[in-house]
């Protein structure tokens, strides 16, 4: 994760007589502090004293005395307000990136001054303690989406080899039955029966591919997307252009189902709330990165107020979409406002020598 500079680290020009000093740990700068200021006080009391002993002005000792006493405590104050604000300032630096982060600023880290010891001590543990968390978080999103993608497939291959098999010979079946009958009545009931049994059977297919199409895993995502964008156009009446450049070979699976689920669940929010009717789909490969956009014409919506809403009131999908897309080491934009449309921009990363997402986690446990 990479972060700037102003975020962990701060650079204070401090003259190099004082670094020894500010080198201290915060216990012996307010004992040194606290020692010097009850030298001076000492030392200009009994100077004081001593002086007005030897005047004849009796009259000014009194009010001479209580403008040292007020002066002194007032500069004793003063001093004691520096010096702590100067040895708790990287604490108090420290405890205002806690609050951020703690707001869900996650990618903030707290800055080290390379002054103060304990306190950078304190900022490098937080660092990586947030640091084993975003890891940690990762790992476990990425395994949780693993895992679906592979409870998606175990549920189409059943539902295509077992339930449209069974489906398919209750046809047959009743093709046959339908013959044997003289009747027109009893004819008409068992064609209505096969009829049924073939809407079953469609719907049952449709749901199989949209859990996972096989084209994804035997052809690859270009053709798999080609597919899925006419079955969408024929189900949702709406115009979808697809457009690919650059692209040679395959893409590594983990790429592949991340990119089809991104643009899948794009088109699947694109016909509930857009009431768009055209949507424009670009992808594009070059050496390390490969580019989506997703542009519709619908209503629009206003982004900020989205994202502020909770995931409960807004659903998972833009939430999932995102996820899918950063666990890749990409990133994931959306372009929106009332009457203007949605865009939606994913980058991500190709790194030849990157291991697949099963293997990552394998190497992590």
């Amino acid at each position: 994760m990479v972060h700037s500079k102003s975020e962990t680290q701060t650079s204070t020009r401090i003259p190099g007589i004082f670094r020894p000093l500010l080198s201290l740990p915060v216990f012996y700068k307010v004992l040194f502090a606290n020692s010097l200021i009850i030298f001076v006080g000492a030392t200009g009391g009994t100077w004081l004293a001593s002086n007005l002993g030897n005047s004849r002005q009796a009259l000014a000792t009194p009010t001479s005395l209580i403008i040292f006493v007020v002066v002194g405590w007032l500069v004793s104050i003063a001093l004691n307000f520096v010096v702590l604000q100067v040895a708790f300032r990287p604490l108090q630096d420290l405890g205002k990136v806690m609050n951020r982060v703690q707001v869900g600023e996650r990618s903030l880290r707290a800055p080290t001054t390379g002054v103060d010891p304990e306190a950078d001590q304190l900022a490098q543990t937080f660092n990586m303690m947030l640091e084993a968390i975003d890891d940690a978080t990762r790992l476990r999103a990425s395994q949780i989406i693993n895992a679906q993608e592979q409870e998606r497939k175990r549920i189409a291959r059943e539902l295509h080899d077992e339930t449209s098999q069974v489906l398919t010979s209750l046809l047959i079946s009743l093709a046959i039955l339908e013959e044997s009958i003289t009747t027109q009545e009893a004819r008409d009931r068992i064609a209505d029966t096969r009829k049924l049994a073939h809407q079953t059977l469609r719907a049952i297919r449709n749901l199989s591919i949209d859990l996972r199409p096989s084209a994804l895993d035997d052809l690859g995502l270009l053709p798999a997307l080609r597919w899925y964008v006419k079955e969408y156009q024929q189900k949702c009446s709406i115009v979808v252009e697809f457009a690919a450049h650059g692209f040679k070979e395959r893409l590594p699976a983990e790429v592949e189902t991340a990119l089809y689920r991104i643009v899948q669940e794009s088109l699947t929010n694109t016909a509930r709330h857009a009431n768009a009717h055209k949507v424009l789909i670009t992808m594009k490969e070059d050496a390390d990165t490969v580019y989506v956009t997703i542009k519709d014409d619908g209503c629009g919506f206003d982004v900020g107020t989205l994202l502020k809403t909770p995931d409960q009131e807004r659903g998972l999908g833009l939430a999932g979409m995102n996820e899918r897309a950063v666990l890749l080491d990409g990133s994931l934009s959306i372009h929106s406002g009332p009457g203007r449309g949605t865009t939606i921009e994913v980058h991500i990363p190709l790194t030849p020598a990157e291991k697949p997402a099963e293997q990552k986690i394998a190497s992590n446990l």
